[in-house]
This record gives structure tokens, sequence and C-alpha cells, in this order.
């Protein structure tokens, strides 16, 4: 005789949360960019009825934004499956309190590009919530080994360019660089090494945090950064990672130049097992930030970490079945970052709105101070 009434109460809830949508606006110390807009809104996942509340800001500090996926172009299919949605994407970003978004660039002309779609965007969008970086990503270096000393002059140019370009700058960090021992198939070790060791130098040079990409290096990665530490005026974040409790630590353990520090990236990527989580929740959170990788790294049900997510991504349709206002099922997107938040959350027992603060705070803090 209950479930009448109980039905009843759970339609109220959910129509009650939905509407209860407030903005206000929020100024952040210690950076050059204006007011973020604050997003406070209650959200129900119809599915599970777990209720995820966020009222702090967000920055994704890695997504693949150029990807063709968001053009409905998959896996080097030649025909797309769908129009362009990254203006939806966005949108969805920005209501899941998503303030800033740092699309990763890992080639000259991915940089190039890079810098001219957050041009576009920012401009479009009447503030500045798009950045990039600069660099050559490790399975990519043996384009740079075609012609290091030319290519390190195109990476030097767009730093040059954007730096005196009119309005803020965009480009916020040198990379995506690092060493890359699981896909050696794409480039050598001996390559990946000398085209990581250029960054340092454009580190230095340009004042900028580097975004660190390390996979399987067998301490290689440590020994480079230790050795480079002096060049890294501005520390940096090891992305995506999904390495031991002990590189981890000797990763933190770098003193880089000027007193700058290192910090973790994590994703879904970085919390697919029971040993992958256990690494989380020993970072400290002030040595934290989060990304989504998109459309890689996503959050999938088979994932450990899929247990602690609360926040829902909404309405998802297959790529064949496309609609305008819906997100790709499959696809990453920066409105998911909430879930990667919802993991730390779970894991430390802090709140949802505690990590995404302190996760924001430290972004902030090294690039865009």
């Amino acid at each position: 005789e209950n479930a009448p009434a109980g039905r009843v109460q759970r339609m109220t809830a959910v129509f009650l949360s939905l509407s209860r949508v407030l903005f206000t606006a929020r100024s952040y110390p210690g950076t050059a960019h204006s007011a973020r807009r604050l997003r406070t809104y209650t959200s129900v996942n119809p599915r599970g009825g777990r209720v995820s509340r966020v009222d702090a800001t967000m920055i994704d500090i890695g997504a693949n934004l150029l990807d063709p996926m968001y053009s409905g172009i998959y896996h080097g299919r030649e025909a797309a499956y769908h129009p362009d949605d990254l203006e939806d994407v966005m949108n969805r970003a920005w209501a899941a309190g998503v303030s800033k978004i740092m699309v990763t660039a890992g080639t000259l002309s991915e940089a190039q590009r890079a810098v001219a779609f957050c041009r576009e965007w920012n401009t479009r969008l009447g503030a500045n919530k798009l950045f990039t970086t600069v660099g050559v990503h490790p399975t990519r270096a043996n384009e740079w080994k075609s012609d290091p000393t030319n290519y390190m002059a195109g990476l030097e140019q767009v730093l040059r360019e954007d730096a005196v370009a009119p309005g803020a700058s965009v480009v916020v960090a040198i990379g995506e660089c690092g060493l890359d021992y699981d896909r050696l198939e794409f480039c050598d070790k001996e390559t990946q090494m000398a085209c990581f060791r250029e960054h340092f130098r454009l580190a230095e040079t340009y004042n900028l945090p580097m975004f660190l990409h390390s996979r399987a290096t067998g301490g290689d990665m440590v020994e480079v950064l230790r050795a480079n530490a002096s060049a890294m005026v501005r520390g940096g974040v090891v992305h995506s990672f999904d390495g031991s409790v002990e590189e981890m630590g000797a990763l933190l353990s770098i003193a880089c130049g000027e007193d700058a520090l290192l910090y973790i990236g994590i994703n879904g990527c970085s919390m697919k097992t029971e040993e992958n989580l256990e690494v989380v929740r020993r970072v400290p959170l002030a040595r934290l930030m989060v990304e989504t990788d998109a459309p890689w790294c996503g959050i999938r049900p088979s994932h450990a970490s899929h247990a602690y997510v609360k926040t829902p991504v909404g309405v998802q349709k297959d790529k064949k079945k496309w609609e305008r206002g819906c997100a790709v099922k499959g696809r990453n997107e920066p409105g998911c970052l909430g879930q990667v938040v919802d993991v730390v959350s779970g894991l430390i027992g802090a709140s949802f709105e505690d990590v995404a603060r302190e996760t924001t705070k430290n972004v902030e803090q090294v690039f865009f101070a």
C-alpha cells in the first residue's frame, strides 16, 4: 500500500531537484582571468536514484577537443556518422560545472590548430574558457626527428606569437611531452628521450609549466625529470597517471626550480583496477588534478572506479542514432569530469565540493597564476 506514495515521492523529488538551478558569480584570487560563473544544482540519476550536488567549479586539464570524433568521424572512417557537435559538448561541460578546459596538443600542427581553436571559441563564448599546450607527444616524436631544429623553431614561433597576440594568452603549458614505452611501435625509446629533453628548454625559456605523459617507463621518467628539475620553473602535472604508489611518490618528491611542484592528473584510465584506486587514494589532495582525456578514458562499468560514480551523464545515443543535444555513447567528454571527482570523493572520504574546490585551486596555481 506504500508503493503509490513512494512513486509520488520519487517523482516529486526528481521534479524539485531538476528545477533547482542557481547561478552565481565568484571571483578567484591569483588568476589573470575574469570571474567565472559558478553553477549550483542538484541532479538525479534515474537509474540508481543517486544524487550528486555540484557547487564548485572544476577545470578539465586534458581534453582532446580536436579529435575527429567531435566532428562525427570515428576510428578513421571517412564518412561522418553525425554533424560536428562541439557546441553541444561544450554546453554540457559548462552546465556540469566545468569552468575551463585545457585542449591538449601533441604535434606542431596540432599546437597551431589548438591555438586558433581556443581563440575562436573564446571569442564566441565571450570569455576565456579554452586553453592549450604546445609540445610533442612521445608517440609522435618521429615527426620531430625528421628535422629537429626547424621543428623546435616552429613550436617556439607558436609560443612567441601567442604571447603577443591580442587578448589573453591561450598557451598555458609545454606538452604533451614525455615517454611512452607501452607504444614503442609508434616511436622508439631513443627518439622519445631525445625529443622529450628538448621540452625542458622551452619550459624554462617561456616560463611555462609542463604537461607530462608517462607510460611504463621503468623509472626513466623519474630519472629524466630529476635531471632537469631546475628547468621546470613552473612545475607541472603528470597527466593520466596509472603508475604505482612508489612511482607516484617519487614524482611528487622531485624538487622543481623556483620551489615549483609536480602534480598528479587522473582520469578514467587512471582508475581501472583496485590497485589503481589505492594509488589515487594515496595522492595528497593538495597535489591532485582531474581530467577527462576526452574523447578517451571515460569511466566504464567494468572499471573498479565505477562503483563510486554518482554524477549522471544525461541522455546518450549510439553514434549511428545521433540526436542533437544528446551525448554519444562510449565517447567521453568534459561534461563527465564530475564522475572523476565522484571517485576521488568516495575514495578519500571528502565531499564532492571539497575535491572540486581543491583540485581547481591546484590547477589555478600552476597554470593560471
